[in-house]
């Protein structure tokens, strides 16, 4: 008998909507205390200023502007687990973009605004079934809107590590949701059930080939906490820092998952 497949996750839209506006909101408050100094300074995305990441997190918004202004696809192709694994290849497009609209935006808060101004408005004219031609395939707008958790999520970590004192906090429901979609991005890339990867509270999934379990505890495990998680899987941490700091717990012969991360980049 051939496996089952896993159903996709599913998601609440106004669950969703209300994180996403939660988590930019967070960020919008924090860029308007930032001086032209802290904008000035680098970050641990290669030549990225504060600056083109604070231009970046608009972008996160704008995406969804741009992709519902291009002609709607004809079916469904992608799920949101499949989104980390397709961006990769617009990176450098992504980092030059951003470096544009840094430049053309030196009001950075009117330029955030701005940003949520035109998707609030997005989400209130166009149903969440509407389909998107994202980078990993058609997909409805109400699914490609959970992606922006993970942008959001990851970018706030980005901004409070390149800002010393800054401390923008995370809604609670944008890092559930980013930490399940990166989850399920794992499950996605490695299928299988011989791991069990727990990213408690948020997120449990089974993954990579071997020895179904079927009853109790299995034999390769993997856990470690929502954060660190979202750095693993987007290349903020790598897998044997992360064990070295004690930041993850992962025990077996199938639980070695340095192969397998970052899962986007």
């Amino acid at each position: 008998m051939p496996p089952t497949k896993k159903r996709a996750r599913t998601y609440d839209p106004a669950k969703t909507r209300a994180a996403v506006l939660a988590q930019y909101g967070n960020v919008r408050q924090a860029v308007a205390g930032l001086t032209e100094e802290q904008l000035a300074l680098p970050t641990r995305l290669g030549e990225w200023t504060v600056r083109d990441l604070v231009a970046h997190v608009g972008m996160s918004l704008g995406a969804v502007v741009r992709l519902v202004g291009e002609p709607a696809p004809v079916r469904q192709e992608a799920t949101p687990a499949e989104w980390p694994g397709a961006i990769g290849v617009e990176a450098a497009a992504i980092a030059e973009y951003a470096h544009e609209l840094a430049e053309k935006n030196p009001d950075l808060v009117a330029h955030l605004a701005e940003r949520e101004q035109r998707f609030t408005a997005v989400l209130a004219e166009h149903p969440g079934t509407r389909l998107l031609a994202t980078d990993a395939g058609a997909l409805p707008l109400a699914d490609y809107v959970v992606t922006r958790t993970v942008e959001l999520v990851v970018h706030t970590d980005d901004l409070n590590a390149a800002v010393p004192g800054l401390d923008i906090p995370y809604d609670r429901q944008a890092l559930a949701a980013a930490t399940r979609l990166l989850a399920d991005a794992l499950a996605v890339k490695a299928p299988g059930g011989s791991t069990e990867v727990r990213i408690p509270p948020y997120a449990v999934v089974q993954c990579v080939e071997g020895p179904r379990h079927t009853r109790g505890t299995p034999p390769n495990v993997v856990e470690t906490d929502p954060l660190t998680w979202v750095r693993l899987a987007t290349g903020r941490l790598s897998w044997q820092d992360a064990l070295d700091a004690a930041q993850v717990a992962a025990s077996g012969e199938r639980a070695d998952l340095g192969q397998l991360l970052p899962l986007l980049s």
